[in-house]
């Protein structure tokens, strides 16, 4: 009889994690999609908008004030505990 139990069990079991998969399959199949050739023109537009400090020779010269990556303009701003 314990044989059936367990048989049934893993039939739910199966079932069960079927389902979950296909409930998965279908959010993914929900998903708003859009063509890569609107993607790539988007990133391509993004790129070309966007200056990227790191690459002067596209971009320019970085004036100080402007320029994240260099070294404060004010003192030390560190903590000390």
């Amino acid at each position: 009889m314990s044989g059936r139990v367990q048989k049934q069990s893993m039939s739910e079991l199966k079932l069960r994690r079927l389902t979950e998969h296909n409930q998965r399959l279908r959010e993914d199949l929900a998903r708003p999609r859009i063509r890569v050739s609107e993607a790539s023109r988007s990133l391509i537009n993004y790129c070309k908008s966007t200056p990227d400090h790191l690459i002067p020779s596209v971009w320019g010269p970085v004036s100080k004030a402007d320029d994240p990556f260099g070294p404060p303009q004010t003192g030390c701003q560190c903590v000390v505990m």
